[in-house]
């Protein structure tokens, strides 16, 4: 089997090995366990390779680089509208060589190839939907287009699309699915965590607007002053970076608050087992890999109620939902400090649930797709 990717993600090539952001080429990966070639759709760029990047493991791996592109000023829709025609053209070409076709949605190149699918409609399809399938969402018209697309049933054949959480309505062409991140064998029993030390918060993502880290710094400060002992360790990069370190700096927590920068994925797990929280109060998601991840080592997310989040904590039982009340959100995390029994109660929930999700039943299920 011939099987193309389309995807947005940003590559790069060293050693004759192509390399993109670790979450999504470990997954690939897997998929592409069951493939006899592959053929990669994708931008091309020249980056220093860090903990956040994985080699894709296929031998026999046809890469087309395309010129990355986007929307957001009159110039790069200029050099958008220059670039397009070559692009379809390419992706075109790529998946007519194939036997099947995957596309990474949403994002831009997802958008196109959700339109140039269209002409294939005899051909074995599947689309990963990385974002909030969640109708009522706001969500810009582009993501929307594409949902459109792929959930049509005139437009598009032989398609299943994988999208996080259990919606109403929806037609043949949606798969509800998941992401995992450790195996059956990573299953160790866990220890339970002391409410009467350090209280240990991590932020774990991009530092990016959309995430909110500044959330989670002003969460820990006022339980800080709310005389908890209490600390904060971020993990990742991103633009928000330095007005972090302003905030943190002009508010005098650097005692409070670290930054941990982006790690590797076994260090990663090491953390989760040794922290209380975590703190994700995003804007948007998909499928949360971070809060999945902690959950099943028994760290309790205090995440907001986006996408299929509030489905994962069971409403509250497996964690702590926020709301649009920061004082609110205070009061229902130091309900849970101050009572160890219903903090192991709510770990336990999480532990149970997170772990009927692991790369061995991921593997199943991918296989299944392939096969089907």
């Amino acid at each position: 089997m011939t099987f193309c990717i389309i995807t947005h993600v940003h590559h790069t090539k060293s050693n004759e090995n192509y390399f993109g952001y670790a979450p999504y080429v470990n997954e690939m990966n897997i998929w592409l366990k069951y493939v006899d070639k592959v053929i990669i759709v994708a931008p091309l760029k020249n980056f220093e390779n860090t903990a956040i990047h994985q080699k894709y493991t296929h031998s026999n791996i046809e890469f087309i680089a395309v010129p990355d592109f986007s929307l957001t000023s009159f110039g790069a829709i200029c050099k958008t509208i220059q670039n397009l025609p070559r692009i379809l053209f390419t992706i075109f070409i790529a998946m007519k060589k194939s036997n099947h076709i995957h596309l990474r949605c949403p994002g831009n190149m997802g958008l196109l190839g959700s339109l140039v699918q269209i002409l294939f409609p005899r051909k074995s399809k599947t689309a990963k939907y990385a974002g909030n399938w969640d109708a009522n969402s706001k969500q810009p018209f582009t993501y929307k287009l594409q949902k459109y697309i792929l959930s049509s049933t005139f437009l598009t054949k032989k398609m299943q699309v994988l999208v996080y959480g259990n919606w109403e309505n929806q037609t043949k062409n949606i798969k509800p699915f998941f992401t995992a991140t450790y195996s059956e064998s990573d299953k160790i029993d866990i220890d339970s965590r002391s409410l009467d030390t350090t209280i240990q918060f991590v932020f774990v993502g991009s530092l990016t607007s959309g995430k909110q880290p500044i959330e989670a710094v002003k969460i820990v400060e006022k339980l800080k002053l709310l005389q908890h002992n209490v600390h904060l360790a971020i993990y990742g990069e991103g633009a928000e970076k330095s007005n972090l370190k302003q905030y943190i700096e002009s508010n005098n927590l650097s005692e409070v608050v670290v930054f941990k920068g982006n790690v590797t994925k076994d260090e990663m797990k090491m953390v989760y087992q040794r922290s209380h929280f975590l703190i994700l109060h995003s804007k948007s998601e998909g499928w949360p890999k971070v809060v999945a991840e902690a959950m099943f080592w028994g760290c309790l997310p205090i995440a907001s109620q986006v996408s299929c989040i509030p489905n994962m904590l069971d409403y509250g039982n497996r964690g702590i939902l926020l709301t649009n009340s920061f004082q609110n959100d205070v009061d229902a995390i130091q309900i849970v400090l101050k009572n160890q029994e219903l903090y192991n109660a709510k770990i336990k929930e999480a532990i149970s649930w997170s772990r009927n999700f692991t790369i061995d039943k991921f593997e199943t299920e991918i296989k299944k797709l392939l096969t089907s």
